[in-house]
């Protein structure tokens, strides 16, 4: 079965290397460009200030590494020694294996087990834990076409923090671009959208930039699979013929194509 993978290029390669290793046919196509922060010296001083915070909450594997590649050394590794209380909250595994890798012990990483990976998920498993009155700080890019703000995907949390007493701040460790699309790449988005190629959509965003990439494009006979029912229903909106809903894991993902094949 022919796949396209449409996360960020960082991103892309570990799904492109699983599907392949199952017998699938896929490739590439990132929607979204991740670029540094325009100013990293609010990273710096978030690390600076670490042990002020009750939790940093990171929204993706980028939020980790552009974080952790504004500090110097690039290194969190010293996480425990400098706020042993505060806690690093990652929505999926693979924001959780970046924090790993950057150095941040498991024991202050809080995660969702299995099953959910987002933001309502990650929430039922820190509830309890938050402290009234001690703030959060939210790790996420921002839109170079937006002004920034919170985020789109993460006003739910900050919010539900806000209502439990918990007072929020945001720092934008890296910008989202519409990337380069050259003209190779042009004509696999357009193959695929009608060659029976199923889309693999982690992000309402990439649907939106693949909007913007190929204006006038049908997707009446394009198929995709969405790891979020916001997702699922922006790829509906965007004109999919066929979209599918799974969890973001690798194995979910394929279990949920190989289902309908």
């Amino acid at each position: 079965m022919r796949l396209v993978v449409t996360r960020p290029e960082q991103d892309a390669a570990p799904w492109v290397q699983g599907l392949c290793e199952r017998g699938h046919e896929a490739t590439a196509l990132p929607l979204i460009a991740i670029a540094p922060a325009p100013d990293p010296e609010p990273l710096r001083l978030a690390w600076q200030q670490l042990d002020q915070y009750q939790a940093l909450m990171f929204v993706s594997g980028n939020a980790v590494a552009q974080f952790c590649a504004a500090q110097t050394p690039p290194s969190l590794a010293s996480w425990s020694q400098r706020a042993p209380n505060t806690r690093a909250w990652a929505t999926g595994p693979g924001t959780r294996k970046a924090l790993l890798k950057t150095g941040v012990a498991a024991s202050q990483i809080d995660a969702p087990g299995v099953g959910q990976f987002d933001s309502e998920a990650l929430w039922h498993r820190v509830k309890n834990q938050v402290q009234v009155g001690e703030t959060v700080l939210i790790v996420r890019g921002s839109d170079a076409r937006a002004a920034a703000g919170p985020g789109v995907g993460r006003d739910w949390l900050a919010q539900t923090l806000q209502d439990a007493g918990v007072p929020v701040e945001f720092v934008v460790a890296y910008e989202r671009r519409l990337p380069s699309c050259s003209p190779a790449q042009h004509e696999q988005l357009c193959r695929a959208a009608s060659d029976g190629s199923v889309w693999l959509f982690s992000s309402s965003e990439a649907i939106t930039n693949l909007q913007l990439l190929a204006p006038g494009q049908s997707w009446q006979q394009a198929r995709a699979v969405a790891t979020h029912p916001r997702i699922a229903q922006a790829a509906r909106a965007a004109g999919f013929g066929v979209v599918w809903e799974s969890r973001a894991s690798l194995d979910e993902v394929l279990a949920s194509i190989e289902s309908t094949a």
